[in-house]
């Protein structure tokens, strides 16, 4: 087994993500799952955009601060879609959605997300980029791709690994990974040294 460093410790994963959970399990790492209930995802209004999925993920691994013991390491992460500079949140309802799907249509945004690494005597925080570039989308291709594949809980209202990323990505620069929500070769190669 590679990781041969992590035996010692129980891997928890943070997050009701199904995307952040298959990626981890892809590492062949045995890990059990919690989810991060009642954490204020606030940060300050003028917080530099690139910083907030840090801020966010140390905040979710916080929240456990008190209940970890000496052999648990907890992973947290958070991921934030920016176009010029705007966070592009989850979506509020349909037509939230179909707004922010055409703001990305033919336009370049960048996935940024967020990983804390915490135990109780350490604590390692990274976040890794990617730019993503979307082809002029029509309406129809939107308002297909949201009755069928319903991307609500979404941070920009898609997942790149659903037909919108089939048809409407022209190309990406950076993780493929990260814009599915774990920069997972990067976790692997800080989770090696942790």
């Amino acid at each position: 087994m590679f990781l041969q460093n992590l035996e010692n410790y129980q891997i928890i994963l943070a997050s009701k993500s199904p995307r952040r959970q298959y990626l981890l399990k892809e590492l062949c790492i045995d890990f059990k799952i919690v989810e991060t209930n009642n954490v204020d995802e606030i940060y300050p209004e003028n917080f530099p955009k690139h910083e907030i999925p840090v801020l966010l993920a140390e905040i979710k691994a916080q929240a456990f601060s008190d209940k970890l013991t000496d052999n648990q390491l907890i992973i947290t992460a958070d991921t934030i879609v920016l176009l010029n500079n705007e966070v592009l949140q989850k979506p509020t309802d349909y037509n939230d959605a179909v707004n922010i799907l055409k703001k990305l249509s033919n336009n370049k945004h960048t996935v940024v997300t967020g990983v804390c690494l915490k135990s109780k005597q350490k604590q390692v925080v990274f976040s890794s980029d990617t730019d993503v570039y979307f082809k002029k989308l029509t309406h129809d291709e939107i308002t297909y791709y949201l009755d069928n594949y319903k991307p609500f809980d979404k941070a920009g209202a898609y997942g790149i690994q659903e037909w919108i990323g089939y048809i409407g990505v022209e190309k990406i620069e950076g993780s493929y990974f990260n814009v599915m929500g774990l920069p997972i070769q990067k976790l692997y190669e800080e989770l090696k040294i942790f």
